[in-house]
């Protein structure tokens, strides 16, 4: 027999304390960053777009919410307090737990897990790691939790990913990329090395690039192939999921009305063979896109704006989640 998990990622797109959040919540440094894009950010406009993603947050896995939601963009742990809260007072049987620590980013932007604590436990303070990518300028650490799953009791290293951006051009800011990629690859090496060859591991998160770019299949070893990724045998690999979303008409992210694929998940050998104990189930992965959540021609994603863009109250982030089920053998 096996039970089942269904994860999720999203890009919350600026999920932001309010106005004059206090310094405990927000430092001096992060203040001056941030400067007057956070300007008339007032908590009900931070409460509205927390009920609106979480609006959507409950209609994941049939209207029963993910057992392990993965985010970022969010600013503190206060909010991600007031969003846990909110999708487990609006999805019956729920508890919502937060796995998450301030981030050097000069922005203050964080990436974060939700998770249900009877499907999942966070088993002490050193099964969470927070892995620097080495830049000139500070940027969101790849975050590491080594889940273990009820009741089977297995460890499951999850990592959460938000990549350099792409501003200031693809082409120039492709290298801090690619030193992501490295740095993702190296602690997937040490994950085999400190909890054994076998551990399963799941990389989700925004990639600021697609499946084919260099710094996701040169540098992070991820592939389209699910048989090479079985075969390596010196070096490991990633399968990443997300390549065949990336032939059609719906992407993650728009830019210029043109989609692209930013967010993924990738998976390793433990979770791509065919008797996996915690297995990936490839023909689950979709882009998710509930009622409501997409707007104009091109059906881009609807912006909750804020920082400085027009607000939409009935808007929810310039990212659509991406949802995928993992079955366990019990």
């Amino acid at each position: 027999m096996s039970s089942g998990f269904y994860v999720a990622w999203w890009n919350l797109e600026n999920l932001f304390d309010e106005e004059n959040a206090p310094v405990a919540r927000r430092p001096e440094k992060v203040d001056r960053a941030i400067g007057r894009d956070i300007e008339g950010w007032t908590p009900q406009l931070r409460d509205r777009k927390i009920a609106q993603l979480a609006s959507v947050i409950a209609q994941m896995n049939n209207g029963a919410g993910p057992d392990l939601l993965g985010v970022c963009e969010v600013e503190n742990r206060f909010v991600l307090d007031l969003l846990a809260a909110t999708v487990t007072a609006i999805v019956p049987g729920r508890s919502y737990r937060v796995v998450h620590a301030d981030t050097d980013d000069e922005r203050g932007i964080d990436v974060a897990f939700l998770y249900d604590p009877t499907r999942l436990t966070v088993p002490a303070a050193d099964a969470v790691f927070f892995h620097v990518v080495m830049r000139r300028n500070a940027t969101r650490e790849i975050v590491q939790v080594n889940f273990t799953t009820n009741p089977a009791g297995r460890t499951w290293a999850v990592f959460g990913n938000h990549w350099p951006s792409r501003s200031g051009g693809q082409a120039e800011s492709e290298g801090y990329r690619d030193i992501a990629g490295e740095t993702l690859a190296y602690f997937h090496e040490r994950v085999l090395e400190v909890h054994g060859p076998d551990t399963p591991i799941l990389a989700m998160g925004d990639f600021n690039d697609e499946p084919f770019n260099t710094s996701l299949v040169t540098h992070a070893l991820s592939t389209r192939q699910r048989q090479k990724v079985i075969n390596a045998h010196t070096v490991p690999r990633l399968w990443n999921l997300m390549w065949p979303p990336a032939g059609v008409p719906e992407g993650t992210f728009y830019f210029d009305n043109e989609p692209n694929v930013l967010d993924q998940f990738l998976v390793n050998k433990n979770m791509a063979v065919q008797d996996a104990a915690i297995a990936i189930k490839p023909d689950t992965v979709k882009v998710l896109i509930f009622d409501g959540m997409s707007t104009g021609a091109y059906h881009i994603p609807r912006l909750f704006g804020g920082m400085g863009k027009r607000v939409d109250e009935d808007g929810y982030s310039d990212h659509f989640p991406i949802g995928v089920e993992v079955t366990e053998d019990d």
